[in-house]
């Protein structure tokens, strides 16, 4: 294990006191064995107090030089940046305040990063979704439409098949306009992000059969589009987590004013985290959005044995 400076030092400061100490001590003086013993005594004395004192004043000095490095080992990306106090005086206060300095660039850096890809993400998946309603949906929808001619001009033998490939067509034609929705949720452009939720949850349900308790306050007041998506986006990714890694039968879903944030809160009742320092993808994600609008977020296991994913954003 590597040595800290401060114990360096001090083992340093200690080795040179003994040295000197030693040679004092092996002197040779023409004194008594009696006096000799008395200075050993004395010296000995002497040096356990020097090495004390020493001990307790560099341990300040050192103290926030070890905590800024702490704090450096503990930096993520993906969470809120701690800065450290800067109150020591001299060389190393002018080390926290260049520290707290560099944390201040990389969490605006960050955040117009991630508000540039985000805003990059949503018009991929709008150019997407378009492409599915406009050009799959329709073609779709013309192949659905020769088929029922057929059906109506073919002989009893072959109405089965035309039958079954009408059937066909109408299910994936409805999973295309899913996935479209989930690609852009018209509701979050026209109704607003209560509406849009709501859609979400009950969707939801719709496609998995979990039960969604839905409180959802419909005055939320003026958000902006970014606070609005992310908001949106944190609560799909919950629920598609829910649905793929869970085994939960019931998810509680809470989206309400809080003074000046908006808190968003997705409980579930499954069996919780496999491990508790694995975050897949889904979880990485949310707490990339979450840092666009420089909201809090706690992911951690509910009272009920599932997982709660909190995000609190102030407006």
């Amino acid at each position: 294990m590597r040595m800290s400076l401060f114990w360096r030092v001090f083992l340093v400061n200690a080795a040179l006191l003994i040295a000197g100490v030693l040679v004092l001590a092996l002197t040779p003086i023409s004194v008594s064995a009696q006096i000799r013993l008395i200075q050993a005594i004395v010296l000995a004395v002497g040096v356990v107090i020097v090495l004390v004192a020493n001990l307790i004043l560099l341990r300040p000095l050192f103290a926030p030089l070890e905590r800024l490095a702490h704090r450096m080992e503990e930096l993520d990306v993906l969470r809120a940046l701690q800065r450290v106090p800067a109150n020591s005086p001299g060389e190393i206060g002018a080390l926290e305040h260049a520290f707290n300095r560099m944390i201040e660039r990389l969490e605006a850096e960050r955040r117009q990063a991630g508000t540039r890809a985000l805003q990059a993400r949503e018009e991929e998946r709008q150019r997407i979704a378009r492409g599915l309603h406009d050009e799959v949906g329709q073609t779709m929808t013309g192949v659905l439409f020769l088929l029922k001619q057929l059906a109506q001009n073919a002989p009893d033998s072959q109405r089965a098949p035309l039958d079954e490939a009408q059937q066909a067509i109408r299910t994936n034609l409805e999973e295309v306009r899913r996935i479209a929705q989930e690609l852009r949720p018209e509701a979050l452009d026209h109704l607003g992000l209560a509406s849009a939720v709501n859609n979400l949850a009950r969707a939801f349900e719709r496609r998995t059969n979990v039960a969604v308790e839905r409180h959802i306050d419909p005055q939320l007041g003026e958000l902006g589009p970014n606070v609005e998506l992310v908001l949106y986006r944190v609560a799909q990714e919950s629920l598609t987590n829910v649905a793929r890694h869970s085994g939960a039968s019931r998810v509680l879903l809470d989206l309400s004013r809080n003074g000046r944030s908006v808190v968003l809160r997705v409980t579930d009742n499954g069996h919780g985290f496999d491990s508790p320092h694995l975050e897949g993808g889904g979880l990485r994600g949310i707490r990339e959005n979450a840092l666009i609008v420089g909201g809090a977020l706690a992911i951690k296991p509910s009272a009920s044995g599932g997982v709660e994913v909190r995000l609190e954003v102030p407006t």
